[in-house]
């Protein structure tokens, strides 16, 4: 193999990380701005998951005998998280968010080695109807932003309205128009021209940036000592299975393109990785975090595959990580801008769960069932949230959260017609 220049892998680098950055970044300023952060716990927190993003990616790339899929791909926080992260600080405190996180990861670890025999409960009608769920709850979320921000004196107003749609307009014009790099990174781009028109029309305030340091060094329990309830744990633990789902189909198509035959060993493995990078970051109050396919397509462009370009990522996110003034440019973001990305990011989380549903069988009435069902039960349990109000205590696991509720009647239904139903149609087949 040709050795590359080091200032060729640093700049491939920096390019990987430019991909994945407005993914990266929009997390925790949609979950610290729906929690109603300060300007600088709302730094810190980005901040802590831009670092963490790099520190998650370096241990999937460092194969070892505990874990590490080895091979180039690059971690962030799934946007399937957001709303149920929402919800559950809304509800129960944001401790309690990286409480679940922590619990979450601890049970990924603990189930990796027997994922793979668990995969049967969650086959494309169960995730796909989970993120079709998760999608269409954080729609009214991103409205909201695109309005000014719910609560806001400018709410709905006509400045307000037009950098959220400008801003979403020129991520699609970006999106039609460009090719390769450039469309991979149109939402960022899309950010930066918002903020831009933001800035001339009076709207960014520069004081956070000003007030930055330029260096901390990560807090562990920042914002507390984690907290741990049920409901959240479930909820993110659902979280976490379907973003191990997500994971298994990168990892087959990262080792086709890099020639690996990929072994249920390396699949534990990588799982395990993922589960340990959720707990650190639950202990630094960050989020859990997943294999972001973006970063596969930008391999796929622009045909390297050697490791020390994702090394070189991983190594400048936990610099910007360790430069606050880095997570606080973020922030300043307005929400109206922030809310025309979040149409066009979480249109694609929906979008993710029909692409996921696209692969079941429709012919069959149970699946049709299966999909009605659940996502029929978690919109109608998140959108009349008074529906459950005079239930039992025994059954808030099942009505407090509408992914949860959504989640649990699809995994339920799945085992009665797709498990339970085939064992007892082979048994009467058999006969």
């Amino acid at each position: 193999m040709e050795k590359q220049h080091p200032i060729k892998i640093m700049s491939l680098g920096i390019q990987h990380v430019l991909a994945m950055y407005a993914g990266a970044v929009i997390v925790p300023l949609i979950v610290g701005g729906s929690l109603g952060l300060s300007a600088e716990q709302l730094t810190y927190l980005v901040s802590i998951d831009i670092l963490m993003c790099g520190i998650a990616t370096l241990l999937q790339l460092y194969r070892n005998k505990f874990m590490g899929i080895g091979l180039p791909v690059m971690l962030g926080c799934t946007l399937t998280a957001v709303a149920p992260m929402i919800s559950i600080g809304n509800q129960y405190g944001i401790d309690s968010i990286f409480g679940s996180i922590i619990v979450s990861g601890l049970i990924v670890v603990v189930i990796s080695k027997f994922f793979g025999k668990l995969v049967k409960f969650f086959p494309p009608v169960v995730t796909g109807s989970v993120v079709t769920i998760i999608g269409i709850t954080l729609i009214p979320v991103a409205v909201n932003n695109l309005a000014g921000g719910e609560g806001s004196a400018d709410f709905g107003s006509l400045s307000n309205l037009a950098l959220g749609f400008g801003t979403l307009l020129s991520i699609i014009v970006l999106y039609k128009f460009s090719t390769g790099f450039m469309r991979s990174i149109s939402v960022l781009i899309g950010l930066i021209v918002g903020t831009v028109a933001a800035f001339f029309m009076g709207k960014v305030d520069m004081t956070s940036v000003m007030e930055a340091s330029w260096f901390h060094m990560p807090t562990p329990f920042y914002f507390g000592l984690p907290e741990f309830h049920v409901v959240p744990i479930v909820t993110m633990t659902l979280v976490a299975i379907v973003s191990l789902v997500e994971s298994m189909g990168t990892y087959f198509a990262l080792g086709d393109i890099c020639d690996k035959e990929i072994k249920s060993e390396d699949l534990e493995k990588g799982y395990r990785a993922e589960g340990l990078a959720s707990i650190v970051g639950g202990l630094f109050n960050a989020f859990p975090y997943t294999t972001f396919s973006q970063n596969v397509g930008l391999i796929q462009i622009s045909g390297v595959k050697t490791k020390n370009v994702i090394y070189s990522a991983a190594g400048f996110l936990v610099l910007f990580g360790l430069m606050p003034k880095m997570g606080a440019l973020t922030t300043v973001v307005p929400s109206s801008v922030l809310g025309g990305a979040m149409i066009a990011m979480f249109g694609m989380v929906i979008a993710a769960g029909i692409k996921m549903l696209s692969k079941v069988d429709f012919i069959s009435q149970e699946n049709l069932l299966i999909i009605a069902c659940s996502v029929g039960v978690g919109l109608g349990v998140t959108v009349v949230q008074d529906l459950f109000s005079q239930r039992p205590k025994g059954l808030t696991l099942l009505t407090n959260n509408g992914i949860v509720a959504g989640s649990l009647t699809a995994i339920a239904l799945n085992i009665v017609f797709n498990i339970i139903g085939i064992t007892k149609k082979d048994e009467v087949d058999a006969a």
